[in-house]
């Protein structure tokens, strides 16, 4: 799983009991996963399907980092399923996990799902490169 973006915990993002409302957590799962995907696909004509299983573990608070980590699951013809874990910076504790993220591909006027054209073993190897050419990969 990589850990690809951070936020911090503002005032704003509080709950009545000073934690991370689930709320927003939600909302920045499905913006960093969408973002993932996006990436992933080279598409943005992109809609969230589903979102399975989520699961709160320990609470974020004001001030804290929070980090989260995306690894695709599969990958269907029209669709991409990931996996987020949102987890403390500083501690590593899991704050929320999120799985069974799925993004389908659509068509840009009509809104109906298109093939995208990718397989799970072009995205290993897609990210492989990207990681080589950022050297975060021993080649």
């Amino acid at each position: 799983m990589r850990f690809l973006s951070r936020r911090l915990v503002m005032p704003s993002d509080l709950n009545y009991a000073n934690s991370l409302f689930g709320g927003r957590a939600l909302e920045w799962i499905d913006e960093e996963a969408a973002i993932y995907a996006i990436c992933q696909l080279e598409t943005n004509c992109l809609v969230t399907k589903h979102i399975g299983e989520i699961s709160f573990e320990s609470p974020a608070l004001q001030g804290d980092i929070v980090e989260f980590g995306l690894a695709t699951k599969a990958v269907g013809r029209t669709s991409i399923t990931v996996t987020c874990l949102v987890r403390n910076k500083e501690t590593k504790k899991t704050i929320c996990l999120a799985d069974d993220i799925v993004f389908v591909q659509v068509d840009p006027q009509t809104r109906q799902p298109i093939a995208h054209g990718k397989t799970q073993e072009q995205l290993i190897g897609q990210t492989e490169r990207e990681l080589r050419a950022l050297n975060l990969l021993d080649t």
